[in-house]
């Protein structure tokens, strides 16, 4: 019961750990269209960021992207690619 109880635990400090509305409209403004937020990226972004949103979109060019877009409280956001 333990075990069950640090999971669920775990699993709702990561989804605060995103801003799914911010990370969908940044990628829309930048004309990616297809988008599919993955969830919580561990390693995608840098020491500032608060937020990590992976995603998995259809770029401008057409082509499809997989990266994460970083943010943070007090600052814009950034689209990196894996």
């Amino acid at each position: 019961m333990k075990k069950l109880f640090l999971v669920m635990a775990l699993a709702a400090l990561l989804s605060a750990c995103t801003n799914s509305s911010k990370a969908e409209r940044v990628l829309s403004e930048n004309g990616y269209t297809n988008i599919q937020l993955t969830g919580y990226d561990l390693f995608g972004c840098g020491k500032g960021d608060t937020f990590a949103d992976g995603f998995k979109a259809t770029s401008p060019a057409g082509k499809t992207v997989v990266g994460v877009v970083c943010s943070g409280m007090f600052k814009g956001a950034t689209i990196r690619f894996d």
